[in-house]
């Protein structure tokens, strides 16, 4: 059977490219955005988890091969309840990433604020996603650490990049450069 078109589909079909077009970049740039919220949220989440980690150790809780069967035992909890991303090696990743940035929220009492508004402070503050601050805890020089989140931020930078620009002492290389800038371009 054969498909009939009728004349106003024709007159139609140039707009109709314009409109699939337009559409589907909506679709797509919605998609992206969920995306990046969703991103900014469990990183927001995964420093206050960090936070909450060093708050038990400061208060006496966390002691040596107690603290290790502690975060072991939340491991299993949480990953029982919520699946995967909550194992032993990423809670003490949170735990480094709040120690790596610990004054994102200056001297504020925890008690005062409800959870929500914790968390949508906390995630105005990180632009990267969660494997990127991973990449990053690797990085021990505070200044160059910084420097590589900036040019990540800046440069729309993908994980694989930033990694690429760590393994390659970029941070070094630029503060040893004559032309800084130029460096920068580059990188």
């Amino acid at each position: 059977m054969a498909i009939r078109r009728d004349s106003r589909e024709e007159l139609i079909q140039p707009e109709y490219g314009v409109l699939l077009s337009d559409v589907t970049s909506l679709i797509e740039e919605a998609g992206r955005n969920v995306a990046r919220t969703i991103n900014s949220a469990m990183t927001a989440s995964y420093w206050l988890i960090g936070r909450r980690l060093v708050e038990s150790e400061q208060s006496g809780v966390l002691r040596a091969d107690y603290g290790d069967e502690l975060v072991k035992r939340l491991s299993a909890d949480l990953s029982a309840r919520y699946g995967r991303g909550l194992s032993v090696r990423n809670l003490w990743h949170m735990r480094a990433f709040y120690l790596a940035w610990p004054s994102v929220l200056g001297e504020e009492i925890v008690q005062t604020v409800s959870a929500q508004s914790w968390l949508q402070r906390v995630k105005d503050h990180f632009r990267l996603p969660w494997s990127a601050y991973v990449r990053l805890l690797s990085v021990k020089n505070e200044k160059a650490r910084c420097f590589y989140e900036a040019e990540a931020i800046r440069g729309g930078w993908l994980v694989r990049q930033l990694g690429r620009q760590i393994n390659s002492q970029f941070y070094e290389r630029t503060a040893l450069s004559q032309d800084k800038a130029a460096m920068l371009q580059k990188g």
